[in-house]
């Protein structure tokens, strides 16, 4: 079905597929702005409940088809990690050889086990050191590690969100300077979404919030003037974590997961996986194509979160430094908050 609509700016706009509910139909002079309805004590409430959440030690460290046979490193809450594939099967360890502190992410995997590039060491499952190891998990699409010890340990493992069965998947990461609090809260701020965002969406309403999730009414554009818009809803399964998903209209049960993991103080590791997926016919062709399909998902992803980062490092400069909100970058400042594309 097509129908037309206006935009944010009151321009025309096509929109397609499913009829969404009358009774929350978009009303164009909510476009005229949405400070009003962003209030910053409503926003930092839902993030300080967000933080109460329980994580059971988890992190996520990457899509899960960027760790293969050769051992890659990571900084996960101030701890050097080595990751690697042992058998398909995911592995991870400090990334400091037992022995004398080598880094074990600069040797290689051999039999599954990876090898120190000083002395040899081998350290995996079955290498009789499996006390070096750390507790990991692989969901299909991400990889996590456990970082609980001692007394803390927990047999629990990751919480994970509903997904689709067979999605078309993309996963990004990328690097911000602030905390991973600034990116979550970002998440719980949909109102900045076609204000900030206005080449991705059209226009946008929040509908309202029930419990721990707000229901938004967001129109995606597809090509130009013509869109698609659907009913999402945002919730935090755990304090790193924000999910969106299309719960009416076009592609139900698609999903979007941004999870924030520290790397060291200021600094955090945005890895956010979006899993598309739809009733049409189409769809069983294009799970096919996902490999052709998955860079343009990425593409966008990314594009967003050029935008989103720099919002998330301005509330974590104003923080830090007051109104100082800009740093030193070579001859002249930068003000903090400017998307900085070239540098992403």
């Amino acid at each position: 079905m097509l129908t037309s609509g206006l935009d944010r700016d009151g321009r025309g706009i096509l929109l397609f597929g499913k009829d969404l509910p009358r009774a929350e139909t978009f009303d164009e002079s909510d476009q005229r702005g949405t400070y009003k309805q962003a209030n910053p004590a409503a926003i930092q409430k839902a993030l300080d409940q967000a933080l109460k959440l329980p994580a059971f030690g988890w992190y996520v460290l990457d899509a899960s088809r960027r760790i293969g046979d050769k051992p890659k490193g990571y900084i996960v809450d101030s701890r050097e990690l080595v990751a690697w594939r042992c058998d398909g099967a995911l592995a991870v360890a400090r990334n400091a050889c037992p022995h004398m502190g080598a880094p074990l992410s600069a040797g290689r995997v051999c039999d599954g086990e990876v090898v120190c590039p000083w002395h040899g060491l081998r350290l995996g499952k079955t290498s009789g050191r499996e006390k070096s190891m750390l507790r990991s998990y692989d969901d299909g699409i991400l990889s996590w590690v456990c970082l609980q010890e001692g007394d803390e340990k927990t047999e629990h493992d990751p919480v994970l969100t509903p997904r689709p069965d067979l999605p078309i998947d993309g996963v990004i990461r990328m690097i911000a300077r602030c905390e991973p609090s600034d990116v979550i809260a970002n998440r719980l701020d949909p109102w900045h979404g076609s204000w900030f965002h206005y080449h991705t969406f059209a226009r946008l309403k929040v509908l309202g919030e029930t419990g721990d999730a707000i229901r938004v009414r967001v129109a995606f554009r597809v090509f130009k003037r013509l869109c698609v818009e659907v009913d999402c809803s945002f919730h935090c399964p755990d304090p790193r974590t924000i999910v969106m998903t299309i719960v009416d209209g076009e592609g139900v049960g698609s999903v979007v997961e941004t999870h924030a993991t520290p790397i060291v103080p200021g600094f955090t590791a945005i890895i956010e996986a979006t899993l598309a997926d739809s009733e049409r016919i189409g769809f069983k062709v294009a799970k096919r194509l996902t490999p052709l399909i998955r860079p343009f998902i990425e593409r966008n992803a990314r594009r967003l979160w050029v935008e989103d980062a720099a919002y998330a490092e301005r509330k974590y400069a104003l923080r830090q430094e007051g109104q100082k909100a800009f740093v030193e970058d070579g001859d002249w400042y930068a003000i903090v908050g400017t998307p900085r594309r070239g540098n992403r």
